[in-house]
């Protein structure tokens, strides 16, 4: 008897800890590895090198909860990062950033990240509600080259000279327009909550959208079901591909940490591949052989065997028109073709658990190679925030119908 009072008590102790903790993916940013200006066409947009500098970055979060932790990357470094302090705030109003929760890492203010690896900080007592703006603010004491990040994030964020985790940044800042170090945000649900992985290229990333404004398509999505308990978080990398490295590494290569592994994912939308179509033989890739359609729907069935393998519901995107695109040598008609090719797979094929006709959402009626005029945000490849906003209410139909059957 005493051998099972003895039992009981310690299940007493563990088990409430555990059974209380309902941890699911609130907000994400995908690490690339950085490239020098001789390597590729565009710049990075952020410093090659931090060194007793401040980062603060602002996000928003997708679905609330009692606790959060915070998700900081390495993922492409070469050197270990050392990380003297790190706190978390609320974002509005402006005067909360100098404030907030000081971050642990196994009960340590300071940290250092392994090359190549993540570093997830202890629970932080600070309930956050859904859709939340939160700043983050992390100091690097000594000299760091930025070889992580994260391109054309969409928010401004700054960086200033000394230790201002605790205080208000200058006016005098210097600007971030990408992603340097955070790369997600968990929260910890009152009850079992899911998420929705966004996995992309630069109309996932929100390239077109009115930047600081949150009006990307996942955005809009996450504004729609959050009231529903469902994260979304944006797996998005300008310039990603299926098959090819440069702006991210492949999808295939990505896939596992990006998305299956991401706390609480229950469905993925891929909507990737006109980078694989457009970039071969322009500006971007200018030796790289044209793509076909097999390669492309051999890259999407690894996505979908993948998903399967973890019982993660994959549900497929057609690419939209981009005739008309300044970019040199992006687009011709034998793209687009192969585009439309690619496309009628994506529908007709039945691989996916389910499909949004993106594609037919966006195109111009009287000319279906280009972009609808009131969804274009100017550039006939991206879409504009009326775009994505009608993607988004598209994608929740979707969604909504793939939940109904399961």
């Amino acid at each position: 008897m005493k051998k099972l009072i003895a039992a009981a008590l310690v299940a007493a102790a563990i088990t409430p800890l555990h059974a209380a903790e309902n941890w699911v993916a609130s907000w994400q940013a995908s690490p690339h590895a950085a490239w020098s200006e001789q390597e590729f066409v565009l710049p990075t947009g952020v410093p090659t090198v931090l060194e007793r500098q401040t980062v603060r970055e602002m996000v928003r979060i997708s679905v609330g909860g009692r606790h959060a932790r915070v998700v900081l990357s390495n993922r492409y470094g070469t050197q270990p990062l050392v990380i003297g302090e790190a706190r978390i705030a609320r974002a509005e109003p402006a005067a909360a950033q100098a404030h907030g929760v000081v971050l642990t890492f196994g009960g340590q203010r300071s940290v250092t990240i392994p090359p190549g690896a993540p570093m997830v900080s202890d629970a932080i007592d600070m309930p956050v509600e859904a859709l939340e703006k939160l700043a983050v603010s992390i100091y690097l004491p000594q000299r760091t080259p930025l070889t992580t990040f994260h391109w054309g994030a969409q928010q401004t964020g700054a960086i200033a000279d000394g230790n201002l985790t605790g205080e208000a940044m200058p006016a005098n800042a210097q600007a971030l327009h990408g992603r340097a170090l955070l790369s997600g945000i968990w929260v910890n649900t009152a009850t079992p909550a899911s998420a929705v992985v966004a996995f992309g290229d630069s109309i996932t990333d929100g390239n077109g959208s009115t930047p600081d404004m949150d009006r990307r398509w996942s955005d809009y999505l996450a504004a729609r079901l959050a009231k529903k308990g469902i994260a979304v978080v944006n797996a998005g990398i300008s310039g990603a591909r299926l098959l090819g490295d440069r702006m991210g590494v492949n999808a295939a290569a990505r896939f596992e940490q990006d998305v299956l592994s991401q706390p609480g994912v229950s469905t993925a939308i891929v909507l990737m591949g006109i980078n694989d179509i457009g970039w071969p033989q322009s500006i971007f890739a200018p030796n790289e052989a044209p793509m076909t359609a097999d390669r492309m729907i051999g890259a999407y069935r690894q996505l979908i065997v993948q998903a399967r393998a973890r019982k993660i519901r994959i549900i497929g995107a057609t690419m939209p028109p981009f005739e008309g695109t300044p970019i040199e040598g992006y687009y011709t008609p034998a793209k687009d073709a192969l585009r439309q090719q690619v496309n009628r797979w994506i529908k007709e094929s039945g691989e996916f658990d389910a499909v949004a006709d993106i594609n037919a959402l966006l195109r111009d009626p009287a000319n279906p190679a280009r972009m609808r005029p009131h969804y274009d945000s100017g550039d006939h490849l991206h879409p504009g925030d009326a775009g994505y906003a009608a993607m988004a209410a598209e994608l929740a139909g979707v969604l909504s119908g793939v939940n109904r059957r399961h």
